[in-house]
């Protein structure tokens, strides 16, 4: 299996556009605040059974809170490609710009969201979920913030409304995302600009910046693809593919301008802070054209579908220049 241009894909992105309502102080860098207000609001809003945690309710194959932030992964033996202790989740929560501020009362907060697959299916409940979360406050200051609108982006960034506070019904729109064509000069090489820690791990420990490989980049960011679109867009066959892709990246060479960035957060569930990390700046990727052209549509996707570690916080942020 490839991935010709114009394939058309389960995949979207969302702007969401709040209002500030009291003084906010964002921290260094906000995608685990706003993943983690946005799972609990949604757990809140989508679970029936009100059991005190996910694992052995019946209807945890189905529900809507555990199949987008909690996916569980298939049984035993099931999937035809391996066995799973756990899979991506379908959404990234992209956050806004790293670095830490205060939003004073009436500042907009713009943040987005990307949704693959099945998950795109539950928008309304996910909007509402956030809509909560929003006006139940953000931080340990709990300070509260409006959803003015929502609107869709294309791949060229064009934004479509598909929700507002004035208009609080979802209008259609077109909720895939089309892989356009390699670039003409594609020989000339690829620059990834990574603009939010991008964190490759080998066996449970980080990679640095001097054990980064183009190989390690495209095996993570093609088995996350697969897994995307396998096991939440019903889309089987991605993992041959994946494998194909990942063999031809040994022949990459790189360039790099990277450095590592540590940033903190407080993880409710644990109690206490974490400190995680990850590299950026401008990573460089040479090779034959024909090999840097089946690169491209699995690389142009990571834009939206981010890699590494903690992606769905927004981690992994890159864009292709």
């Amino acid at each position: 299996m490839t991935i010709p241009a114009s394939t058309a894909l389960p995949i979207a992105r969302y702007r969401f556009t709040a209002v500030v309502q009291q003084p906010l102080p964002l921290p260094d860098y906000a995608g685990s605040l706003l993943r983690g207000q946005f799972g609990a609001a949604l757990r809140q809003v989508a679970c029936m059974t009100r059991q005190p945690t996910c694992p052995g309710c019946p209807l945890l194959q189905t529900c809507p809170y555990t199949r987008v932030f909690e996916a569980p992964a298939p049984a035993k033996g099931q999937h035809s490609l391996q066995d799973f202790s756990q899979i991506p989740n379908p959404y990234v929560m992209e956050p806004p710009a790293p670095g830490a501020r205060l939003l004073e009362t009436g500042a907009v907060l713009v943040f987005h969201l990307v949704l693959v697959g099945h998950a795109i299916d539950q928008l309304a409940l996910i909007l509402f979920a956030l809509q909560r979360a929003l006006a139940q406050g953000l931080t340990r200051q709990r300070a509260p913030a409006e959803l003015l609108q929502v609107e869709c982006l294309d791949a060229h960034g064009v934004a479509q409304a598909v929700w507002s506070r004035e208009h609080p019904i979802l209008a259609e729109h077109s909720a895939r995302l089309a892989v356009p064509m390699a670039p003409a000069d594609i020989g000339a090489g690829l620059v990834l600009n990574v603009h939010t820690p991008l964190r490759l791990q080998h066996q449970g420990r980080p990679l640095g910046v001097a054990q980064l490989t183009p190989r390690a980049l495209v095996a993570a960011l093609a088995r996350r693809i697969a897994l995307l679109m396998d096991l939440h867009a019903g889309q089987g066959g991605w993992g041959d593919a994946a494998r194909r892709v990942t063999q031809q990246a040994e022949s990459l060479t790189d360039q790099r301008d990277l450095s590592w960035h540590d940033w903190t957060r407080y993880s409710s569930r644990q109690q206490q802070e974490m400190t995680l990390g990850g590299v950026l700046g401008r990573w460089q990727l040479s090779g034959d054209p024909t090999t840097l052209a089946a690169l491209w549509p699995w690389l142009w996707l990571g834009q939206w579908l981010h890699v590494g570690k903690n992606a769905t916080m927004g981690m992994g942020g890159y864009q292709l220049n």
